[in-house]
């Protein structure tokens, strides 16, 4: 498991902001290795301790917060994305370019649930566990926060077979490499 972001690491607005730079482009690269592509419309991002810090200081920083309560409420929040022991947090974006056609495809995609997958080596293939809260009984949000059981399987891949947005990837040896240090299987590189 990921280890959770703590509040000692979390920098003050102004110190963050004098850093902002550095700390973007390392946590850039880290979203590189971990973002995938599944067909035309979904992208996936898997989370780790860095993309979290990274998404924990710029709220930190646009919202100029100070107090505890309010940082800590962050932590407690984009922490939870990484999910638990064995599992892989991800971010899920519904690309559709066009405003006018989103919210019909949203509609349509909320079976979404229950056909993504993550592939294994092993062949193997586990469903996305969805937030509830990021979709009602007509529409899914266009941004989902996913967890991936993974347990100790090695990732090879996505899969959708939802009709309409049916895919398949299989996941480059960088990130392949990326989630497996992010499970705690590989040692993180220097």
């Amino acid at each position: 498991m990921t280890a959770r972001v703590e509040r000692a690491e979390i920098l003050d607005f102004l110190t963050y902001t004098d850093r902002r730079d550095a700390i973007r482009a390392s946590a850039m690269a880290a979203k590189d290795l971990r973002r995938v592509h599944l067909g035309e419309h979904l992208t996936l991002l898997f989370e780790n301790r860095e993309t979290i810090r990274y998404q924990i200081q710029e709220m930190v920083r646009a919202e100029q917060m100070v107090r505890e309560s309010d940082i800590q409420h962050e932590l407690d929040t984009y922490n939870a994305l990484l999910g638990g022991e064995g599992e892989l947090g991800c971010t899920l974006l519904i690309e559709i370019p066009d405003a006018a056609l989103r919210p019909a495809l949203l509609r349509r995609w909320r079976g979404l649930p229950g056909h993504l997958h993550l592939t294994f080596t092993d062949g193997s293939r586990e469903a996305a566990r969805f937030d509830a809260t990021q979709m009602d009984e007509a529409r899914l949000s266009s941004v989902q926060f996913l967890i991936f059981p993974v347990g100790d399987r090695v990732p090879s891949g996505l899969e959708v077979d939802l009709p309409e947005l049916a895919a398949g990837t299989s996941l480059g040896p960088a990130t392949q490499r990326a989630l497996l240090e992010d499970l705690g299987r590989l040692p993180l590189e220097a």
